[in-house]
Formats: C-alpha cells, structure tokens, sequence
C-alpha cells in the first residue's frame, strides 16, 4: 500500500456540510454499496524491493540512544525515533531514576493475586529457529495455544521455573567439564531442542494494569517518562481520542516471562507505535523488519502455510529473509531498556532470561501515522480481521477537539470525514426512500459499536434485525437475518452535531 493517493483534492475539501448533504438527495439506490475509505484496488500490500541488498544491509545495526536525563525530555528524540523503524534507548529506566521494582512479579501478585491473566503455552526453541511439535522439521507456524491462569498461578510457576534454572546451573558448575557458554540459557535450549527433547513453557500475557485505583504506584512510576512515550498526552498521542479504554494500547499491559517466551510476529493494531520496557531481571531478544517489507513477510507466511494476520509465526530460519532481500534488525533488550517501535514496523521478540514487560502504544500527531492506522483500517476490512482501533470515530474526536496545523495530516482527516458524512446520509436517504422509521440515540463514548458479524466499526447508524434482538450490526449484515423492513434503524446523535464537527474543522495555521 506504499504510496497511495487518497486525499480528495482541496476544491472538494472546502465543500461545506450542508452542500454534501444537498448532493446525497433524491438518490434512487437499490442498496447501499459497501464503505471503503480507499479505493480497493490499490489496497496491495508492498512487494519485494528490486534493488538488491549488501550483506550489510541485511544485518542493519539498531539505532540506540543512551541519554542524560536532560536530553531524555529534548524535542530531537521524538524525531529520531520517528524517523527510524525501531529504536533502542538503552538504561533509560536508570537515567529517569524509574522504580522498575513496582512491575516485579512480587508486588503485582501481592496487589492482585486473583486477577484472571492469557496464558501461552509454547515451546522451548532456539531464538532464530522455530521447529514443529515433534522436533523434526522447521516450521513457520508457532505453537502457541491460549489458556488461563491467575496472577498468582503464574507467579508461582515462574519463582519455580527460577528455582529450577538456578539449580541447573549449580550441577553445570560441578561439573569440571562444563564451560562458560554452556552455562548460557540460550546454548541450553538449543540442546534440547537438538536432542528432539520437548520442553513446555508457559508465558503470561496481557495482565491489565488499566485500573488506575489498583495500578496507582505503577501509573504513577511511568508519568517520569517523557511526554512522548507515555501512555496519557493528549497533546500528541491520537489514542487519548478514542475515548474508552483499548486494552493494552491506550492503557498498559504486563507480560510476565519465563526463558524461551515469544510474542510471536506482528505488527501493532492498525500499524500505530508502541512503547516496551523490560522490567528484568533477565533479557529479551528482538527482531524488527522495517514497514516497507511487511508485504513481503506476508508473501513468505502464506507460503509456509500461517495466516500472517490471524496465525501464530516465527520464522523457521533467519536465511529465508535474506534469501528474499528483507533486512532484519537483531537486537538484546536488558533491565531498564526502552524500546520504540515506529509506524508498522513487524517484530518478533523472546525472553533470553526470567523477566517481566510492560508496554503500550502511543499515536503521534504525525500524517505518517495517520495514513498507515487509515490504511490498515482498511486492508482488515478485506481480510476479515477487526481493527480495534475505531479509526472513523476517532477521526471526528480529533477533528473536534484538536487543532491541527500539518496540512497533509489535516487535509487526510478532512477526507476520512467528507467520506463518512456523505456515505452516512446516502444511507439515511435511502432508509427514507424505502420508508424505513428511523430513531434516534445517544452515542456512548464508552462503547464504540462494531457489527456482530463483519466485526467493521459501525458509523451513524445501528441496525437491529427483528431476529437477532439486542444485537447491532452494519446494513448489509443485517439484511441478511431479516427483511428491511423488520429492521430497527437507530441513528447516532443528530445530523446537525456532524455537520457542526465537520465546518468548523479547519487548518490550524498559528501554530
């Protein structure tokens, strides 16, 4: 999707609302076409580059910063870490004098013992492998099955785990033959990996730490992070404008580890970035492939057999990106380190030790962020995959209560909206047209609507079939289970607020 012109020119950007709405009029359509904000055909993921790659372009050293705490807090880090695919900013934590010890397992377990947590069940592999359940070949598909547990399960599993390794290491140093590589948690693995003995971890994943009564000593540890990184600042994270709660992206998220635990490869929901910090005490190991290859990624996924959106994957083996000319960033991400992921770019990452991280994602006011949520939005559509970022809904927040001042960001926004209002009134003309009675309701901030079925955000109209009660779902969902006319029409708000919203954005042209 490199490259895509969508912006509507700026004669049509200047239309008022009430000239848009004037032009849906007297519309005689049969149906209602499906909504994209792009034009489908151009919805292409990127392919592979033509120019071939030096040895060294393929092995790219990660950027990395260490900073002094005066600089931590200096405009120039935003636009480093905005202009590199993924950024390392390493001791972070101890320059910001941050008390990482409130995420150890210890004082999460003595806070919320109780608390239901994912659990992964995966297995022990090499970091730059990935074998099949029986040990016999190398597979792309990563073993990753869902369970649960409780904080304290888990916890108690880990400090087991610990127990365990320590012991391990203690018969090792007793043996005169046993060397220091050998001692390494890393050379273990391949070991039992090579001698096809399976090995069982556990990894516990999205703990929510999005309660700020319960999580108040955490929380307020992270408002020592610059603006920038932090999971609250209005001022330049879009994500403060959705206005409810996404778990694990506008509120922060803890993964407890075990050696060997992997987040397997992805992208960040609707490309948007992402802040990790390792608690410790142990490493992690990463792998980032910058945005412009993510097509590319794909491309190998399906010819190993997983899904790249909806599967589990892990590389097999390192040689095979190479092979295809995609470059990997490979790096250790030690106690107090911070790690930025930029717009869209795919990452996998494993534990090398015991360790805990907390991360989030954060939205900068930038039109390259913009345009990379907007057009994910869209190529989830296609793929059947829910966005869980109301990209549309989000659009009309920050048209209402930012003021922008790049035009290409302004004029992306301005374009999401003339779309969404004429699509929402050539909707309502035709309902009109058919005699359909339309209601009217108050939209809840709180609870952004997604069809039951299609799972695509729902924009300015609720559809309630009279088979499926107290469910709600898009136009042509809903005409699937029932006749239009045994359909319940709610309409958001009033047309008026959209209109309101939609004149008075304008480009912010004193700042």
């Amino acid at each position: 999707m490199e490259g895509i012109d969508w912006v509507l020119p700026e004669q049509e950007l200047n239309i008022e609302a009430e000239t848009i709405i004037e032009r849906c009029k007297g519309k005689r359509l049969k149906s209602v076409p499906k909504f994209f904000l792009l034009n489908v055909c151009q919805l292409v993921p990127p392919d592979l580059l033509s120019k071939q790659l030096t040895k060294d372009q393929l092995l790219p050293c990660t950027p990395r910063i260490q900073l002094t705490k005066d600089e931590a807090f200096k405009p120039w880090i935003r636009k480093y870490c905005l202009k590199e695919p993924i950024v390392l900013v390493s001791g972070l934590a101890e320059t910001l004098n941050l008390n990482l010890n409130v995420f150890s397992s210890k004082v999460i377990v003595d806070t919320k013992p109780n608390e239901i947590i994912e659990l992964r069940v995966q297995l022990q592999q090499p970091s730059d492998e990935n074998w099949n359940t029986e040990y016999s070949r190398r597979v792309w598909s990563c073993y990753n099955e869902r369970n649960y547990w409780t904080i304290d399960q888990y916890a108690a599993y880990q400090l087991k785990e610990l127990q365990n390794s320590k012991k391990k290491e203690k018969r090792m140093m007793g043996n005169n033959e046993t060397t220091d590589d050998q001692l390494n948690s890393k050379k273990i693995d391949e070991r039992i990996v090579k001698s096809k003995k399976e090995k069982v971890l556990r990894f516990g994943t999205n703990v929510d730490l999005s309660n700020e009564e319960t999580w108040k000593l955490q929380l307020k540890e992270l408002k020592k992070l610059p603006p920038f990184f932090q999971v609250e600042s209005p001022d330049d994270n879009m994500l403060n404008h959705v206005n409810h709660q996404i778990l694990g992206m506008n509120t922060v998220q803890l993964y407890m580890k075990v050696p060997g635990s992997r987040t397997t490869g992805h992208q960040e929901n609707n490309n948007f970035c992402s802040v990790n910090i390792n608690i410790g005490p142990g490493d992690c190991e990463w792998f980032a492939v910058p945005n412009e290859y993510w097509g590319a990624l794909r491309l190998l996924c399906e010819r190993n057999g997983v899904d790249y959106l909806h599967g589990s994957w892990w590389p097999s083996n390192l040689n095979e990106l190479y092979e295809k000319n995609i470059p990997v960033y490979r790096f250790y991400q030690k106690p107090g380190d911070l790690v930025f992921v930029n717009v869209g770019c795919v990452h996998w990452v494993q534990a090398s030790g015991f360790c805990n991280n907390i991360a989030w994602n954060v939205g900068p006011l930038t039109a390259n962020q913009y345009q990379a949520a907007i057009e994910r939005y869209e190529w989830n559509k296609l793929q059947d995959f829910q966005s869980i970022v109301p990209m549309i809904h989000l659009s009309w927040n920050l048209a209402s209560n930012v003021k922008i001042s790049n035009e290409r960001l302004y004029r992306m926004i301005k374009t999401c909206l003339l779309l969404t209002l004429k699509q929402h009134c050539i909707t309502l003309e035709f309902l009109r047209n058919n005699n359909v009675e339309i209601h009217s309701y108050e939209y809840d901030i709180a609870n952004t609507p997604y069809c039951e079925k299609c799972e695509i955000e729902i924009f300015g109209i609720l559809f309630i079939p009279s088979q499926k009660k107290n469910k709600t779902y898009c136009l042509h969902c809903a005409l699937e289970y029932s006749p239009l006319e045994d359909i319940h029409c709610l309409e958001e708000n009033n047309i008026k607020h959209f209109m309101n919203i939609y004149d008075t954005f304008t480009l912010n042209s004193n700042c």
